[in-house]
């Protein structure tokens, strides 16, 4: 007698319970996307208890035809497929067939549906997988579906259910993810009475975000938008200035799915590359359309994982998508809450403040890349302070009188000699036209130059603006090192434990690509003969000893780009001007003017910010010159 048998169909529906309904997310999940599929344009979620009580959802699509309701609920019945071929051209949310019959089997359902507007419908009640009743009923056009008691028949499955905070969390933040996947539909979830989202669905994805994420977040978002051969890229990234204490702010959305995907997410990580501190991490929601043949969607029950027939194509317009639309804005924080004001404003007397201009034999040099690792605080004689002008006028209310916007003037070129080493002329200059032209009119704690322009004023960190400065001349540098290597009359010796050494002597040739020449000096011992001319006076011995330190804490494969990028990192920090070091006014200028000309003016190589703005109508109302 053979020992294999087939399982009953209630026991195989249970089992298969177990991969679709993990939690009542889950039922959610599988519910609400029925409901998209059927082209709703009202989705009403309500739980009870976190879900496990009840969940209910209700809609105003198409419904389901009666000679259909029963058939729903066998296992792989499903009317969005018919052909194998059609699993490579997935356009559903849902396709497998394994949702009503495995939500059935743990939970009492209810579903009332109707396919017409008469209000004639019809009920269907299936308690544990065993239909109880299928009566004609009134409803309007669409389907509510009822799920009490989840898991009431197997108990070891209820056991195991978080908190009901815990379960509600898990609800909410799939149904926010899919309010802002189909920002047409007009969501709403309540759970024990109480409403926590409520959309238009008028298919504004900013208005949707707001309602999620809060109004005073949607105004710190950027529009993006990108478009390739095979994908469109379009949504919403969040300002630097903005961030989270972890991922869950990234919402990805293909073909109106949403998905869970690491390299999507690593990627829009790397995309912000240097403009986020450590540890902090963006807000962006974006959609990407593509043809679903280039998708596999049909990868794990929970459909939550895809894979890509061509990611590296993906991840390149993902992260070009994002870089582009950070470059088009200004990024520098604002200092104070700025408020749009309801009562006509009423200007105070202002007057004009000219800045000390340099005597006519000053002359201005042209821009540099590198820079010195210390600033001079002494004043050239070729720079004056002449007295201000001070010329009083009287504005009328309601009219804004801003003030003039100084001239630049030239900074005087010994000032910036000491500022730039060595001297690297830029043929073209990089210069983004939303960072503002500055006007330094002091410094704070020899550590924060203060700025002007007609905007406002400007605080910034000259350490931070010199490590931003250092870093992109330092990472061009890296890309070629061995053409600024040099040989050393003295070699530099490094030591290292046994287990090092033996490590680093398969690895020498990735300090060869760095223009580091290192060879082996016997036992523990190595000796440097070469290195780049540029490396920070001084510094050399400690940054070789460091990237050694990198290299032999790379387990797998080295990455160059990382490491190219951790010198480069490194090297800024070690030759920037430190806190608690004053500059001249012409030193301040040379520094300002050449942060200008970074491709990324906004943050230091570290992700903190390098200016803060406190605009002229902010300050006016700390003085309540304007009430």
């Amino acid at each position: 007698m053979g020992i294999i048998h087939v399982l009953d169909d209630h026991i195989a529906n249970q089992i298969a319970a177990g991969e679709v309904v993990e939690r009542p997310s889950s039922v959610v999940k599988e519910l609400v996307e029925n409901s998209v599929d059927a082209g709703s344009t009202t989705i009403d979620v309500t739980i009870e208890e976190g879900g496990l009580q009840l969940i209910r959802v209700v809609d105003n699509g198409s419904g389901i035809e009666q000679d259909d309701c029963e058939l729903a609920f066998f296992r792989h019945a499903t009317s969005k497929i018919n052909s194998g071929k059609e699993l490579f051209q997935i356009r559903t949310l849902g396709f497998r067939g394994e949702a009503l019959p495995s939500i059935a089997a743990v939970s009492k359902v209810e579903c009332t549906t109707s396919t017409t507007k008469n209000g004639l419908g019809r009920t269907l009640i299936i308690e544990g997988g065993t239909v109880r009743s299928f009566v004609e009923a009134a409803a309007r056009q669409g389907t509510d579906f009822k799920v009490r008691e989840l898991f009431y028949n197997t108990p070891a499955r209820l056991k195991y259910m978080k908190t009901i905070q815990t379960e509600l969390g898990n609800v909410s933040d799939y149904i926010y993810r899919l309010a802002m996947a189909h920002p047409q539909i007009a969501f709403t979830l309540r759970h024990n009475d109480n409403l926590l989202l409520q959309t238009l669905g008028n298919g504004d994805l900013l208005q949707v975000i707001a309602a999620v994420y809060g109004s005073t977040s949607a105004k710190q978002l950027i529009p993006v938008q990108e478009e390739s051969l095979d994908y469109t890229v379009q949504g919403y990234v969040s300002k630097p200035e903005w961030t989270r204490a972890n991922r869950s702010g990234i919402t990805t959305i293909i073909n109106g799915r949403y998905i869970r995907n690491f390299a999507l997410a690593q990627t829009i990580l790397h995309a912000y590359h240097t403009y986020l501190p450590i540890n902090r991490y963006p807000v962006a929601v974006l959609h990407i359309t593509m043809d679903p043949s280039l998708l596999d969607v049909n990868v794990h029950p929970s459909k939550l994982e895809v894979r890509f027939s061509k990611e590296p194509e993906l991840l390149a317009c993902l992260v070009k998508t994002i870089e582009d639309g950070l470059k088009k804005v200004n990024l520098i924080p604002q200092g104070g809450q700025q408020r749009k004001l309801d009562k006509p404003a009423v200007v105070q007397e202002q007057m004009e403040l000219y800045r000390p201009t340099t005597t006519p034999n000053s002359q201005a040099p042209s821009r540099s890349v590198p820079s010195s690792t210390a600033l001079s605080s002494s004043t050239p004689n070729n720079y004056s302070f002449p007295k201000p002008t001070i010329d009083f006028t009287r504005a009328k209310v309601n009219e804004y009188v801003p003030m003039p916007a100084p001239e630049r003037k030239s900074v005087p070129y010994d000032a910036v000699q000491r500022l730039m080493q060595p001297a690297v002329e830029l043929e073209q200059p990089i210069k983004l036209p939303s960072f503002p032209e500055l006007t330094p009119i002091g410094q704070l704690h020899g550590t924060y130059i203060v700025a002007q322009n007609e905007l406002g004023l400007f605080l910034i960190d000259q350490h931070a603006a010199h490590e931003r400065i250092h870093y992109e001349y330092y990472y061009e540098q890296f890309g070629h090192p061995a053409d600024a290597s040099q040989q050393l009359l003295v070699p530099i010796t490094l030591d290292f434990t046994p287990t090092d050494a033996a490590m680093l002597k398969l690895k020498l040739d990735i300090f060869v690509q760095a223009g580091v020449y290192i060879e082996h000096f016997g036992g523990q011992s190595f000796i440097v003969r070469a290195y780049p001319h540029w490396f920070p006076a001084g510094e050399e011995q400690a940054i070789i000893e460091e990237m050694a330190e990198w290299i032999l804490a790379e387990k797998k494969a080295i990455d160059l780009t990382k490491i190219r990028e951790k010198a480069a990192i490194m090297c800024s920090c070690k030759a920037s001007i430190k806190a608690n070091q004053f500059q001249t006014i012409a030193e301040m200028e040379a520094l300002l003017e050449r942060l200008g000309a970074c491709k990324v003016p906004y943050t230091c190589p570290h992700g903190r910010p390098i200016v803060v703005s406190f605009s002229t109508h902010e300050l006016e109302k700390m003085f309540k010159r304007v009430m």
